[in-house]
């Protein structure tokens, strides 16, 4: 077996400690002009974590040699891209710091890859670039289908 690389576990080890930041800070008593800050940094975590599962969902990858590890691994990418984009909805639906809601302006700003904030919150730029990352590797379809469900196994020596 060979050993997990250095910079895999150091990525995993950050990502884990974001992920206990990111809980610590969030607790329910949040101010409302903090949120679009939390879901910005919520987004960039399931965003790392999205990366980091695409990788060990390569076929290539040690973590899907196992016969039947491979379909799981790619429910599971689907899953957290299907997280990071209502993150960013949500995003996009949260109060401003100055207590307005959505307009027209946030949904143009989100395009051009700016929204307001830039470039402290990023969270469109990356956004975007992740989601130009997922078309290449992902068919609409599975993004799609429902988190309920369970994996087929393909019959040993069926074709496909």
């Amino acid at each position: 077996m060979t050993p997990p690389d250095p910079a895999a576990r150091a990525f995993l080890s950050i990502a884990t400690t974001a992920i206990d930041a990111t809980r610590v800070l969030s607790l329910p008593d949040i101010a409302p002009e903090a949120a679009r800050v939390a879901l910005d940094e919520l987004h960039a975590l399931l965003v790392a974590a999205h990366h980091l599962l695409d990788a060990h969902a390569q076929p290539a990858a040690p973590a899907s040699a196992a016969p039947h590890t491979l379909p799981h691994l790619l429910i599971a990418r689907d899953r957290v891209w299907q997280a990071v984009e209502e993150v960013h909805h949500a995003y996009h639906h949260a109060p401003r710091p100055d207590g307005s809601s959505r307009n027209a302006g946030d949904v143009a700003a989100c395009r051009r890859r700016l929204p307001e904030g830039a470039p402290e919150l990023t969270i469109c730029q990356r956004h975007h670039q992740a989601t130009a990352r997922v078309r290449r590797s992902t068919t609409p379809a599975d993004l799609r289908t429902p988190i309920s469900g369970s994996v087929r196994h393909p019959r040993p020596g069926a074709a496909g």
